[in-house]
């Protein structure tokens, strides 16, 4: 492994923290046992953890990363985006800090990269902690699909790629291919090519950044490649399941921000009719399938849907 001060290094790591020090510590564990053969810097954002959540990491690997601490919750875009700024690498990897490497897939993907020689933004395969096949490829978001799954056509054809928005996301792909989307969970790229992009949105706080990063990308003639020949782990929800209205609220906001910045005309419009209708149409469901389960997680679901059907994030995308 190379020093943090060399500056003429094959990829830099970027990892952003908000009070989860035991996974951060475990995925730095894995990249420091794992990666080999490349010259690489790790950069932490602390997003203002209380819970000294850091202290552990540092204790240990103060040496093998830099680390920038915030007075106050940037979110996700901007905190990789301070991170960017910093980075020496010829490539770029945004890795989230609940993920563990189980075989050196650094080093795989940059050898693929590296022979196909286009500008590529590339996702690895996501396991689940039993190493079960996680979902990590999608289809962008189009009025189309917004309707379908809103509407629940998804569930009465889940097979159809037509009526079925999460069609990609469900198939089992075991080959390497160009997609829409790659999880942002591990979302690697030359350096120049997120230079070129001015790297996130920061309109964007929590969740769609890689969406919107990977659109961008390809209306640029970029390409969204699925590398299945190397996986790693990821710990899917761990960092956000202790709020899970943070994760509600947070979801819905960067879907009706995505409607914002990249639907146009009478799409715009559309789209939000239809996201509306489809959590006022959840709202009773869930709560007659928490009553009749006896799972109160429905009743909860219910819950935020009725709050959230009165909020509409400020539009920063005119």
């Amino acid at each position: 492994m190379s020093s943090v001060n060399n500056k003429n290094l094959d990829i830099s790591i970027i990892i952003v923290n908000y009070n989860s020090g035991m996974l951060l510590y475990n995925c730095i564990e894995s990249i420091v046992k794992y990666t080999e053969n490349v010259s690489y810097e790790i950069i932490v954002v602390d997003n203002n953890s209380t819970d000294n959540s850091i202290n552990k990491v540092l204790n240990k690997y103060e040496k093998v990363l830099i680390l920038l601490r915030n007075e106050e919750n940037k979110g996700f875009a901007t905190a990789n985006n301070q991170a960017f700024k910093k980075a020496k690498g010829e490539y770029i990897l945004f890795l989230n800090n609940d993920t563990i490497f189980i075989e050196n897939s650094v080093k795989k993907c940059l050898e693929f990269i590296e022979k196909r020689n286009e500008n590529i933004i590339l996702g690895c395969k996501l396991l689940n902690k039993d190493y079960s096949l996680q979902p990590s490829v999608f289809d962008f978001l189009t009025l189309w699909n917004t309707f379908t799954s809103n509407f629940f056509l998804y569930i009465l054809f889940p097979r159809s790629k037509y009526f079925n928005k999460y069609h990609l996301m469900n198939k089992k792909i075991d080959y390497t291919t160009e997609v829409d989307i790659v999880s942002g969970a591990f979302l690697l790229a030359k350096t120049t090519s997120i230079l070129a992009l001015n790297g996130f949105d920061e309109r964007f706080y929590f969740y769609a950044e890689e969406m919107d990063l990977c659109y961008r990308h390809k209306q640029f003639g970029g390409k969204v490649i699925y590398y299945p020949e190397t996986s790693i782990i990821h710990l899917k929800g761990e960092t956000t399941k202790k709020n899970l209205w943070f994760l509600h609220k947070n979801r819905m906001r960067a879907t009706i921000q995505i409607f914002q910045k990249h639907f146009k005309g009478i799409k715009f419009p559309l789209a939000l009719v239809f996201h509306y209708i489809g959590m006022l149409i959840r709202i009773p469901i869930l709560f007659l399938v928490g009553l009749f389960t006896f799972n109160f997680k429905y009743i909860k679901e219910s819950y935020f849907f009725s709050k959230l059907f009165l909020y509409y994030p400020k539009n920063k995308f005119k």
